[in-house]
């Protein structure tokens, strides 16, 4: 399959997903879990963020958080209405609870996380009836590739133990 025999709104979630990837390198450089995402309203990026836990020694500085508080201060409004947070990985409990009350409309993830995936591998907080807000959830976009960056970090990082 070509790229341009898939969706135009397929095409339009990788795009983003690959800013996302980009962003999920630069927290790998700085020694953090390769994670990275975005907000985009109207087709314009509003927001990004780089897993930064360790170096701003903040346990909710996950890239999902640091996008939605950027793009919150860049529009001057907590509620991110009619926007996509794209992000590399399936989000946290934390961060799904962020998502719902940010009231972003849609959720697009790469890689799955079977270990604290809260949108559908571990719980489903978006599917969730007693809670009031449910984003629109678009999993596995570039998947392959998002897992892979986590992969090779977290390979470099066992062999780094391993030599110590």
């Amino acid at each position: 399959m070509t790229l341009n025999s898939i969706s135009p709104e397929f095409q339009t979630h990788v795009h983003y997903m690959q800013f996302a990837l980009e962003l999920a390198n630069l927290a790998a450089l700085h020694g953090e879990v390769p994670v990275g995402a975005l907000v985009v309203k109207d087709g314009v990026i509003i927001g990004r963020g780089s897993n930064a836990p360790i170096g701003l020694h903040d346990p909710t500085a996950h890239a999902e958080i640091i996008a939605m508080r950027d793009a919150a201060k860049n529009i001057g409004n907590y509620r991110l209405v009619d926007c996509t947070l794209y992000v590399t990985l399936e989000p946290c409990a934390m961060c799904t609870g962020a998502i719902q009350h940010a009231r972003i409309a849609r959720l697009v993830y790469g890689a799955s996380d079977p270990k604290t995936g809260a949108c559908g591998s571990v719980v489903n907080l978006m599917a969730e009836p007693k809670l009031n807000h449910h984003a629109e959830v678009v999993t596995g976009v570039m998947a392959e590739a998002c897992a892979a960056v986590l992969t090779k970090f977290f390979s470099a990082r066992r062999k780094k133990s391993l030599s110590e």
